[in-house]
């Protein structure tokens, strides 16, 4: 069967980096976590002070990237996030990076900068790339497109788990908040903003297990790629 790109798109905390892990597992094909890589991206600026949570001064922001070295290692079987060589997974899953990566990622020259990185990284094809443009700008004519959508509260217990897990204390409210907030800016942006495809197949996957979803998925994969 042929390789194909999947482009896999979606709201915050959908479980969109989990089941393009799964996915790509199962067909042996490379991912790459694009939103780690604005994590990766804010986590430098918020680092260097060019990032506030007043402002982002974007001159010293565009020098800054010019340089950054964002990559991929398997650490322990599982893949983590590198910037500069250093594993920062952990780091850049906190909501302060979060937010500063869902501001970062309403600039144009960051997205431009990390978009073209994207597209090498799909050249040849056997890759699951999950994010929220990755269907619609990165990859317009990927084979197989998945938009993945729930409810805002469901989202927001997942990720108050998740947090909670981590030893992370936070409020239900302020996260459901920061989820909402998140979402608005995200399909509200001027560059590049979070929406389905036209030609996408959606996963509300509010009701649905893990199991279920990758049943789902892997069924359309298998289409697709004949």
């Amino acid at each position: 069967m042929r390789k194909i790109i999947v482009a896999i798109d979606g709201y915050s905390s959908c479980g969109k980096s989990t089941m393009a892990k799964a996915l790509a597992e199962y067909a042996g094909y490379r991912y790459v976590d694009t939103g780690a890589m604005y994590r990766a991206t804010a986590l430098a600026g918020l680092r260097k002070g060019i990032i506030t949570d007043d402002e982002i001064d974007e001159e010293k922001l565009k020098v800054m990237i010019e340089n950054l070295k964002i990559d991929f290692a398997i650490v322990e079987g599982k893949q983590h996030t590198t910037l500069d060589g250093e594993d920062v997974e952990s780091e850049i899953r906190t909501l302060e990076v979060g937010n500063a990566a869902s501001r970062v990622s309403a600039i144009g020259f960051v997205r431009v900068k990390l978009v073209e990185l994207q597209q090498r990284m799909g050249d040849e094809k056997g890759i699951v790339m999950d994010g929220r443009d990755i269907g619609t700008v990165v990859f317009p004519k990927a084979e197989l497109k998945i938009f993945v959508t729930a409810a805002a509260e469901i989202r927001a217990k997942r990720r108050f788990d998740e947090l909670k897990a981590k030893g992370k204390e936070m409020k239900m409210d302020e996260v459901l908040a920061d989820v909402i907030d998140r979402d608005y800016r995200d399909t509200h942006r001027k560059e590049s903003p979070l929406k389905q495809a036209v030609d996408a197949r959606i996963l509300d996957n509010s009701e649905l297990t893990r199991e279920e979803q990758f049943e789902t998925i892997k069924g359309w994969f298998n289409e697709a790629r004949r």
